[in-house]
């Protein structure tokens, strides 16, 4: 039987190798706040759930590679996370600027956390993004101040508005200080080996599923469209699953951050933008000399022809309309509130006269910002 070392020189060697544990835990710490940097300068969000949910099963692999028990190690790393997380968080409030609290749909790699970034990503002083499943909750953190401001998509050209977004605007709790218009240009994703001709579903927002319909219905007609929160998180599911017979419509971002295959690109017909509007509690001053537009929520007094004439109205003043919408009052059956958007300043002479010549045609007419229009995409 050979020699067993003595207790004594075993505890010194477990000591040696915790003191690297934890040295190697003190690098990682210290390369969480090079991350947070880099978050904050790019836009990306301190903590994501799916990501974490990869690094997780990933680490069970080769825990169960090395004779480790993976259910103890994962519970090991969640612990980690944890504190990195916690590290990255603690950053911010060491900072000399304060880094931008920004709220958007779905999770990383999805077409909202993409404007996010495509809006804030170089802003001086970092930004904090956060991803939320629907507009609803991303306004409740809004008005808990744990959010600074909101990046909510509104309308697409070709599948329409977003009808989540304008009811939460209706309730009151914020106003509209910004826009971004995004060009989307999806992709069909599949796990490596998928085939076109094979596919029997096809995850995505039911936005997305809209916007590709005549690709869908052309190229795999067999597949059944299956609608979620959203385009990402479809890609996660696809993954998840690893069946050949299941895809998803996602951003090519989100193909890569899964790890799936590009099974077909150009789904929409033409060129596809989304415009998103960004929220905030309070407006945001306006320089005078900036092209602006003001979006107002309208109801109408119940009687013929209320709408001709405040279409009238806006045109006797000279304020161009450029977007109608119109969206039922919960609670009151056939009845409805029309969201406007006219350019011009609401402190305009233009239309601050407008608005006077409307309020005897309406029961109710709010404001929900003036803001800088964005830049005219040509499609």
């Amino acid at each position: 039987m050979a020699d067993i070392p003595s207790l004594e020189t075993l505890r010194t060697q477990i000591e040696r190798i915790d003191e690297d544990v934890l040295d190697a835990l003190q690098r990682r710490m210290a390369l969480a706040d090079d991350v947070a940097r880099a978050k904050l300068v790019t836009a990306w969000p301190f903590r994501d759930p799916q990501r974490e949910d990869l690094l997780l099963r990933k680490l069970r692999g080769r825990a169960a590679d090395r004779g480790l028990d993976p259910h103890e190690v994962e519970r090991l790393y969640r612990v980690i996370l944890d504190m990195s997380v916690a590290r990255q968080q603690a950053l911010v409030t060491r900072l000399d600027t304060t880094p931008l609290r920004v709220g958007y749909l779905g999770v990383e790699g999805s077409y909202s956390h993409l404007a996010a970034r495509q809006r804030y990503g170089q802003r001086p002083g970092g930004v904090l993004l956060t991803g939320f499943d629907t507009a609803r909750q991303a306004v409740e953190a809004l008005k808990q101040s744990e959010q600074d401001v909101l990046l909510l998509p509104i309308e697409n050209t070709t599948a329409g508005s977003m009808n989540e977004t304008y009811d939460v605007l209706a309730a009151g709790d914020a106003v509209i200080t910004g826009e971004v218009v995004s060009q989307v240009d999806h992709r069909l994703l599949g796990v490596k080996g998928s085939k076109l001709e094979d596919l029997r579903e096809v995850l995505s927002h039911p936005q997305a599923l809209a916007q590709c319909e005549d690709f869908l219905s052309t190229h795999v007609p067999r597949a059944r469209a299956v609608p979620g929160p959203d385009t990402a998180i479809a890609a996660q599911m696809v993954a998840d699953r690893n069946d050949p017979t299941v895809a998803a419509i996602a951003s090519e971002s989100a193909a890569g951050r899964f790890g799936l295959v590009v099974l077909a690109s150009d789904l929409q017909p033409g060129s596809d933008f989304t415009r998103f509007v960004e929220v905030s509690r309070q407006p945001t001053p306006l320089a005078p000399d900036v092209p602006c537009k003001t979006s107002l929520l309208v109801v109408l007094e119940h009687r013929p022809g209320a709408l001709g004439q405040v279409l009238q109205r806006l045109t006797q003043r000279g304020v161009n309309l450029s977007k109608l919408e119109s969206r039922p009052i919960p609670g009151s059956p056939w009845k409805y509130r029309f969201y406007l958007d006219v350019e011009g300043h609401a402190a305009s002479a233009a239309v601050t006269a407008a608005l006077e010549d409307l309020r005897p045609l309406t029961s109710s007419l709010r404001v929900l910002g003036t803001y800088p229009r964005a830049e005219p995409i040509d499609g």
